[in-house]
Protein backbone atom coordinates (compact mmCIF):
# COMPACT_ATOMS: atom_id res chain seq x y z
CA UNK A 1 0.00 0.00 0.00
CA UNK A 2 2.63 2.63 0.74
CA UNK A 3 4.44 1.61 -2.39
CA UNK A 4 1.07 2.28 -4.15
CA UNK A 5 0.67 5.78 -2.49
CA UNK A 6 4.27 6.77 -3.43
CA UNK A 7 4.63 6.32 -7.03
CA UNK A 8 1.03 8.42 -6.83
CA UNK A 9 2.74 11.37 -5.21
CA UNK A 10 5.55 10.82 -7.48
CA UNK A 11 3.27 10.88 -10.55
CA UNK A 12 1.08 13.93 -9.48
CA UNK A 13 4.22 15.99 -8.86
CA UNK A 14 5.41 15.02 -12.31
CA UNK A 15 2.18 16.02 -14.11
CA UNK A 16 2.46 19.68 -12.13
CA UNK A 17 6.03 20.01 -13.63
CA UNK A 18 4.99 19.53 -16.75
CA UNK A 19 1.85 21.65 -16.80
CA UNK A 20 3.85 24.23 -16.21
CA UNK A 21 3.11 27.58 -17.99
CA UNK A 22 6.08 29.46 -19.80
CA UNK A 23 6.05 32.83 -19.39
CA UNK A 24 8.17 33.62 -22.33
CA UNK A 25 6.35 31.56 -24.76
CA UNK A 26 2.60 31.26 -23.43
CA UNK A 27 0.24 33.09 -25.58
CA UNK A 28 -2.47 35.59 -23.80
CA UNK A 29 -5.18 32.15 -23.49
CA UNK A 30 -2.27 29.97 -22.16
CA UNK A 31 -1.40 32.60 -19.39
CA UNK A 32 -5.23 33.10 -18.55
CA UNK A 33 -5.40 30.01 -17.59
CA UNK A 34 -3.51 30.32 -14.53
CA UNK A 35 -4.82 31.32 -11.21
CA UNK A 36 -4.63 34.72 -10.41
CA UNK A 37 -4.14 35.86 -14.22
CA UNK A 38 -6.86 37.52 -16.04
CA UNK A 39 -7.18 38.66 -19.50
CA UNK A 40 -5.39 42.29 -18.40
CA UNK A 41 -2.69 40.75 -16.51
CA UNK A 42 -2.07 38.10 -19.37
CA UNK A 43 -1.42 40.89 -21.74
CA UNK A 44 0.56 42.92 -19.23
CA UNK A 45 2.92 39.62 -19.17
CA UNK A 46 2.69 39.85 -23.49
CA UNK A 47 2.86 43.74 -23.21
CA UNK A 48 6.16 43.46 -20.69
CA UNK A 49 7.85 40.60 -22.89
CA UNK A 50 7.51 42.55 -25.93
CA UNK A 51 9.09 45.31 -24.54
CA UNK A 52 11.78 43.83 -22.51
CA UNK A 53 13.04 40.28 -23.74
CA UNK A 54 12.68 37.24 -22.19
CA UNK A 55 11.97 36.63 -18.75
CA UNK A 56 15.63 34.99 -16.73
CA UNK A 57 13.44 33.42 -14.02
CA UNK A 58 10.12 33.12 -12.76
CA UNK A 59 10.71 35.77 -10.45
CA UNK A 60 10.91 38.48 -13.08
CA UNK A 61 7.24 38.44 -13.30
CA UNK A 62 6.95 40.74 -10.54
CA UNK A 63 8.55 43.71 -12.69
CA UNK A 64 5.16 43.34 -14.47
CA UNK A 65 2.71 46.13 -13.29
CA UNK A 66 -0.38 43.93 -11.21
CA UNK A 67 2.29 41.58 -10.37
CA UNK A 68 3.55 41.91 -7.19
CA UNK A 69 4.71 39.31 -4.76
CA UNK A 70 1.55 37.87 -3.42
CA UNK A 71 0.56 36.97 -6.51
CA UNK A 72 4.20 35.26 -7.50
CA UNK A 73 4.22 33.04 -4.55
CA UNK A 74 0.67 32.03 -5.57
CA UNK A 75 2.14 31.43 -9.02
CA UNK A 76 5.52 30.52 -8.61
CA UNK A 77 4.46 26.57 -8.81
CA UNK A 78 2.69 26.94 -11.84
CA UNK A 79 5.27 28.81 -14.41
CA UNK A 80 8.92 28.42 -15.79
CA UNK A 81 11.05 30.16 -18.02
Amino acid sequence: MQKIFMILILLFGMASAWAAVNINTASIQQLQSLPYIGAVKAQAIVDYRNTHGSFHSTKDIMRVKGIGKATYEKLQNDISV
